[in-house]
């Protein structure tokens, strides 16, 4: 986790800001409440958060479009809390780039245990202090190693400070560097979200072993793919979303894909084995 975790609120409902600043403040982070959209995104710019809750329901912008304004110069976490319930709700919230979505009343503890294991994934920029080995980096919950024949250089041997940083996973034209959280198709560099970056990454990591809807959602919630924790229709309909986002993003056909594919009524994978270079 980052030394210093800086985290907005956005929301109107003075008893409901007061809850989050006490629980957000008691996980450690500093905490920054706003009560309308157009603050909150002034906020984001100023502060340079790591987390942001968004109110669906404000009474200048809406969540959705707070989410969508952010976007556009953060990758921090950003979670959409909302009385609302209905499935459509939720999928404009994870399209507008919200990477979880909790409604209303929550229980405090669910809260708190999406939000740190949102933290312990990777943010742009962030390289792991030991980078002078070129064993690559520890993959998150669920991530399964890439095959040490493709790892290069033999164990032990020592290369220059940093030269991690160029260590990429590759396939047909998409690198996706897991200690830059920086994913480039045909050398364009592609925005994303945390979760679409942790989808990604899991998939390259698998090559063509296919991975369900449920082990992707296990991941993203920090447990193992295969613990047997329960996932609901919703839980899945959220990772067709976040994989939806994903391809658009690349510019990626799902009727044709180059990269990722759908196996169809079983779940996801790479249309390749991609290989770790560097």
């Amino acid at each position: 986790m980052e030394d210093r975790r800086v985290a907005v609120v956005v929301e109107d409902d003075d008893d409901i800001r007061g809850l989050m600043v006490a629980l957000l403040g008691q996980s450690g982070f500093e905490v920054i409440a706003t009560s309308s959209g157009t603050d909150g995104v002034t906020a984001v710019r100023e502060f340079d958060p790591v987390l942001i809750t968004v109110d669906l329901g404000l009474p200048d912008i809406d969540g959705y479009e707070v989410t969508r304004r952010v976007r556009r110069f953060t990758d921090a976490y950003v979670v959409m809390l909302t009385a609302r319930t209905e499935e459509i709700d939720t999928l404009i919230g994870l399209d507008a780039g919200a990477d979880d979505y909790l409604t209303k009343p929550f229980r405090p503890r669910v809260l708190r245990a999406r939000i740190e294991a949102m933290m312990r994934r990777p943010r742009a920029g962030q390289v792991p202090a030991t980078a002078i080995s070129t064993t690559p980096a520890t993959p998150a919950p669920g991530i399964a190693a890439v095959p040490a024949a493709a790892e290069g250089p033999a164990s032990g041997t020592v290369s220059a400070p940093g030269a991690e940083t160029d260590v990429r996973l590759e396939l047909d034209g998409l690198e996706l560097f897991p200690h830059l959280h920086q994913v480039e198709a045909e050398g364009r560099e592609i925005a994303m979200t945390p979760t679409e970056f942790l989808l990604l990454e899991t998939l390259m990591r698998s090559g063509r072993v296919v991975r369900s809807k449920a082990e992707l959602s296990r991941v993203i919630r920090g447990d193992e793919p295969d613990n047997g924790s329960f996932v609901s229709a919703s839980d899945e309909r959220t990772i067709e979303v976040h994989l939806g986002n994903l391809r658009r993003k690349l510019g990626d056909n799902p009727k044709s894909p180059r990269w990722v594919q759908t196996v169809r009524g079983v779940g996801y994978r790479m249309a390749g084995s991609p290989q770790l270079v560097g």
